[in-house]
């Protein structure tokens, strides 16, 4: 049986930095958080990130939003969290598992976590890392491990090992929850709920498709597709001249 967007057990997260678009989204039932980060945060145009962080989880002050540290060194990301952490109960302070040095964070969070920082462990893509992030999470706060799959399978790398990993370490706690990240289609949706995942995230035009799953059979596909490229044929006047009469469908 296809799946529905009522049998998702999988909690869906907005991946986005538009505040119209966000608080749009916040509305929809189904969607239960939102997730930002500083490349999103460049391409909405945010200038004022406190200002705009502030605004942000006031229009939405009572779904997960998780906002990232912009520094690159480990005491000042330290600095920032505990500064992020402030700006709503609702929010979770995103720490990259490594810095660009790719020196590991993982003891700064751990300590953050301890402290009642509620953190999102991201760009976390290798197995060490999601045991490592998942183990500095649990005796604290608690928070999500998000593993980038997307970005994993852009280079033809499998992400299921790394996937079913931290779901195993994850449901091996009472505070750690999974983050299925760099959501390329629909389908990641699909295959991330039958994996385990607690929660993913994407960007809002694919989370908008999902009210549709299940509304299809694959045969009314074939039969949607044949009708779209004769409908365009049509509409674009394209012709072909082939020698003979034209046979009808009861020849």
């Amino acid at each position: 049986m296809a799946p529905t967007l009522a049998s998702l057990k999988i909690k869906l997260f907005t991946d986005g930095a538009d505040k119209a678009q966000i608080v749009e989204m916040a509305k929809l039932s189904y969607i239960a958080g939102f997730t930002t980060n500083p490349s999103l945060l460049r391409k909405a145009g945010v200038k004022d990130y406190e200002s705009y962080a502030r605004e942000l989880t006031a229009a939405v002050p009572d779904k997960h939003i998780s906002f990232e540290v912009i520094s690159d060194d480990i005491d000042e990301m330290v600095a920032q969290a505990r500064l992020i952490t402030t700006w709503g109960k609702n929010v979770h302070v995103k720490l990259p598992v490594i810095n660009t040095r790719g020196a590991p964070v993982v003891e700064a969070i751990r300590m953050l976590s301890g402290e009642g920082v509620k953190i999102n462990v991201t760009v976390v893509t290798t197995l060490d890392q999601a045991k490592r992030a998942t183990a500095a999470l649990a005796k604290g706060a608690g928070g999500c491990v998000s593993v980038f799959a997307g970005r994993l399978a852009d280079l033809g790398i499998d992400y299921r090992p790394l996937v079913e990993t931290a779901v195993a370490a994850a449901r091996a706690t009472q505070n750690v929850e999974v983050i299925w990240a760099s959501t390329r289609e629909v389908w990641n949706v699909i295959e991330a709920d039958r994996m385990g995942a607690h929660i993913i995230t994407a960007p809002a035009d694919i989370l908008k498709k999902l009210p549709a799953l299940g509304s299809k059979t694959a045969e009314q596909l074939s039969l949607d597709g044949v009708k779209a490229f004769y409908d365009d044929t049509q509409a674009a006047g394209l012709t072909l001249k082939v020698a003979g009469p034209r046979r009808t469908a009861a020849e």
